[in-house]
């Protein structure tokens, strides 16, 4: 039998029945170093990356000793960000399914308190949520957690980094003595460690080396004066055309500039930092998933927990000073099989924090001339794609079907001709082709008696507009 099989733990049939439809057969590095101990009731520190499949380690953890038959708040999941807090719900929802009625209730900000606070008086097995927002339902007296076996400390670094851990310090406080706590974290300095040492009691500590399969990333390293990279940016993504870009930079303010110059340039482009606004963020991250905006210039604790599928490049505006944290960002393409493309700009005197990487990953960097990109063809192409953002959503009672049933029968597109479609609370965002957008908006909007920003779908009025990067 396969050591690294879901089927050597000692689960229950329906859980491990679940896991085999769902595909999950063999254990990843962390969880087949962290399963066993959790599962034994032990606290954890695990380090490592997105994309690990640490969701599931601690998810089968809380699953494992949760009593469905007790409406109680049994386990608890505490997320840096709201999109990071759906991803794991909606996570927990598939690994629950095997399990009888086990409800998942996700509290996060810029979402309303009311509806949150009427779902928790109707009982849930499993909270998942922000540490503001929880911090919030404990103030009102709406959310008790006196009943917690599990708690998770998600990102834990992350976390901690936005400011984060009074809340959770609070919040903690709040959980029973005597339960077992989860902590994972990309990365796990001493100052973290002195300030979650108090939430955990003799933990087991696992770490899985952040490397990248090397075959699948082409790695370049690029030597720029440092007044240079916002130039040599524009000229990489002319030269090597990658459908979709992540670009590092190390402060919020070169995202915002270097975004700025991008657009200058033709390329539909977009800054992801902290402090920006939910509603802010939450639309930035549709239009790139989406495919209308081609560049995200994001720093690295506003980028964490992003999972963008098909991500073409990733570029290293900045050398970042941590080996692990430019394992990060370089892992972020190349997944699932494709090949991917990493390449770093870095000035003479970063050349130090390079010799660290070629140490850490055991290679020599590979360094290029910008030179060798002159004259290709310098063109910036716009975003494939164009993001329609409809009044209406989920409270509407609006699903993806109607507004694909609107625009390819209607409108007359072609399905191919339509994207993505993200149907929030009280909104919806449709990726069109850029060619037909215009024509897809006129033709929904017609014989609109309310004007031109008003679309038919489903025999009802909801104002439109277009966003682009």
């Amino acid at each position: 039998m396969n050591p690294n099989a879901f089927s050597t733990l000692p689960l229950a049939p329906a859980l491990l029945a679940n896991l085999d439809t769902l595909g999950y057969t063999e254990m990843t590095t962390i969880q087949a170093q962290s399963l066993p101990p959790v599962l034994h009731g032990r606290d954890l520190i695990a380090q490592a990356k997105t994309g690990s499949g640490k969701t599931a380690a601690f998810g089968i953890g809380i699953l494992h000793k949760l009593n469905p038959a007790w409406f109680a708040i049994q386990g608890l999941v505490m997320c840096p960000t709201r999109e990071l807090a759906d991803q794991v719900a909606n996570e927990l929802r598939r690994l629950a399914r095997g399990e009888g009625n086990i409800k998942i209730l996700t509290l996060t900000g810029g979402a309303p308190m009311r509806p949150q606070m009427a779902s928790l008086e109707h009982g849930a097995h499993i909270v998942v949520g922000t540490p503001g927002r929880i911090r919030d339902h404990l103030g009102r007296g709406t959310l008790n957690l006196s009943n917690v076996q599990t708690l998770v400390l998600d990102e834990a670094d992350r976390m901690t980094d936005m400011g984060f851990y009074d809340e959770i310090a609070g919040i903690v406080s709040a959980c029973p003595a005597r339960r077992q706590t989860l902590l994972f974290s990309a990365t796990y300095p001493d100052d973290i460690r002195r300030a979650t040492e108090l939430f955990l009691r003799d933990p087991v500590e696992i770490k899985v080396e952040a490397q990248h399969d090397a075959s699948q990333i082409e790695q370049r390293f690029y030597e720029v004066g440092f007044d240079e990279r916002d130039a040599a940016v524009g000229m990489l993504l002319k030269h090597f055309k990658p459908v979709s870009t992540l670009a590092f930079c190390n402060t919020k303010v070169h995202c915002r500039e270097l975004a700025a110059e991008l657009r200058s340039q033709g390329f539909s482009a977009l800054a992801l930092y902290g402090e920006l606004e939910q509603r802010e963020r939450d639309e930035i991250l549709v239009l790139f998933a989406n495919r209308s905006c081609s560049v995200l210039v994001a720093t690295d604790v506003a980028a964490r927990g992003l999972d963008i599928a098909n991500l073409g490049a990733v570029i290293n505006v900045d050398v970042s000073k941590d080996t692990e944290v430019h394992i990060h960002r370089v892992g972020r393409t190349g997944r699932a099989g494709e090949s991917g493309l990493a390449l770093s700009l870095c000035a003479p005197n970063e050349k130090k924090w390079v010799r660290l990487i070629e140490d850490y990953q055991g290679a020599k960097a590979s360094w290029h001339d910008l030179k060798e990109l002159e004259g290709a063809e310098l063109e910036a192409a716009p975003a494939p794609m164009v993001t329609l953002c409809i009044m209406g959503g989920k409270k509407d009672k609006l699903r993806p079907g109607d507004l694909l049933g609107a625009l390819t029968g209607d409108a007359g597109l072609l399905k191919e001709q339509v994207g993505k479609i993200n149907v929030t609370e009280f909104q919806t965002y449709v990726a069109l082709d850029r060619h037909i957008a215009e024509q897809a908006f006129a033709r929904l909007n017609a014989g609109n008696k309310l004007g031109r920003d008003f679309g038919n779908i489903k025999g009802r009025s909801f104002k439109m507009r277009f966003i682009e990067a």
